[in-house]
């Protein structure tokens, strides 16, 4: 093996970190009045000079395959679920609809707990068993802790989920199956609160974020997003010109980018793609139309896409789109549902709420002229739908009941769905 891991630094103000707690953000920059994050730092030569010499560097399958660009160290047991490795679909037939000829999508319901959390908890996880964790905690909506319990149940560990009355059912049973112990809080803040003195207390290793404001989650399970960046270029042969990726605190966003960055180190590219945030209620694109120097905080409320229906972004993600000169959109809860509809009934993807808020931001900045006919694209796509089919039924007509005879069925597949038999 060839590890390149040799630390983390601040994403702003690149101060190593010294004896802070690396989940706790730079207090450095804190002090500034920014709450930021912290990033992986890797030695690139070793793999360069590989691949200059015209060796392959990257071996197995998924996620894993590129550990060399993990930080985990060598000797160090994955603790996997066969993650990543999912496809990348060409949207012939939506992205003609949209006016785009080159639509894809990288479809992440194809992980094992059909979501791309599993690609960070799996590192996330494996980094906190390396570490000697004897439990690890979360504060999810659904997708995140269904991940994190997985995986905490492969390594064998305690997993402690905080969680919210308002998420659906299925996501709580999902956290549940694998057995984690979840509890619902009175309101989001909660159980960040509950969720740092656990950490302070018990040592428990946090998998997402507990800072306010936001400044994202656990910095070496995002490193596991840039597999997908990594797998979009070996298939497309090329970095595309724009990825949009649904965004609250941009967990995913920075870590598609910081993959992007990597190829770019190695040598593969000079070519990188704009990001996109897609969004619910717009702080990153308010911020960007501001030109603030940190998160806008805006108004919002409850959403189908409840996932990241929130209201202030973080720095991470706000430099991911500085960075690549990228932009930033919203999806309001009837453009997403429209969209839901859309991918599943043209293209056979019935995809979560949150998820398909990427296509509806690459969708609004075609009509805007902002994205061109030709331009490569890939919208991630996070989860599937059937995290929360209830939601989706509410857009639906009910099932009718149907006579045993031609003439009946004629009748209600008229009245009910338009069609003419």
């Amino acid at each position: 093996m060839l590890n390149s891991f040799i630390g983390v630094e601040c994403i702003r103000c690149g101060r190593p970190l010294a004896d802070n707690l690396i989940f706790n953000g730079c207090p450095h920059c804190k002090d500034e009045g920014y709450n930021v994050n912290y990033k992986t730092k890797y030695n690139y030569s070793k793999l360069s000079k590989m691949i200059k010499e015209g060796e392959k560097p990257f071996s197995g399958k998924g996620v894993w395959r590129y550990r060399q660009l993990l930080p985990i160290k060598d000797h160090t047991v994955p603790i996997t679920l066969d993650e990543g490795d999912t496809p990348l679909r060409h949207l012939k037939k939506l992205g003609k609809q949209l006016g785009l000829s080159n639509l894809y999508v990288k479809d992440e319901s194809r992980n094992p707990t059909w979501s791309y959390k599993d690609r960070l908890c799996s590192v996330a996880v494996t980094k906190a068993v390396e570490d000697g964790a004897e439990a690890i905690t979360i504060s999810s909506t659904g997708n995140h802790g269904a991940a994190t319990a997985a995986y905490a149940a492969v390594a064998g560990i305690p997993c402690v989920v905080f969680t919210i009355p308002q998420v659906p059912d299925t996501m709580k049973t999902l956290m549940q199956s694998y057995g984690a112990f979840v509890v619902a809080t009175p309101t989001p803040i909660d159980r960040w609160t509950l969720m740092k003195q656990c950490v302070k207390e018990f040592n428990w290793v946090p998998i997402s974020g507990y800072v306010s404001p936001p400044i994202g989650s656990n910095p070496y399970g995002i490193d596991g997003y840039k597999s997908i960046s990594f797998e979009i270029f070996e298939e497309l042969g090329e970095a595309p010109d724009f990825v949009s990726v649904p965004a609250a605190y941009s967990d995913g966003l920075y870590g598609v980018w910081s993959g992007m960055r990597d190829l770019r180190e190695l040598g593969l590219t000079e070519k990188l793609p704009k990001m996109v945030a897609a969004e619910v209620f717009g702080s990153l694109r308010a911020t960007l139309q501001e030109k603030s120097t940190k998160p806008v905080s805006v108004d919002a409320e409850w959403s189908v896409s409840f996932s990241i229906a929130g209201s202030l972004g973080t720095y991470q993600g706000l430099s991911a789109l500085k960075e690549s000169d990228g932009l930033a959109e919203t999806s309001n809860d009837d453009e997403t549902m429209k969209m839901q509809k859309a991918l599943a009934s043209t293209e056979g993807l019935y995809a979560e709420a949150a998820s398909v808020t990427s296509l509806v931001a690459i969708s609004k900045l075609r009509k805007a002229g902002k994205i061109q006919e030709d331009d490569k694209i890939v919208a991630v796509i996070t989860s599937t739908g059937l995290k929360d089919p209830a939601e989706t039924a509410k857009y639906l007509p009910k099932v009718p009941l149907v006579e045993p005879n031609l003439s009946n069925l004629s009748k209600v597949l008229k009245e009910y769905y338009s069609f003419g038999i």
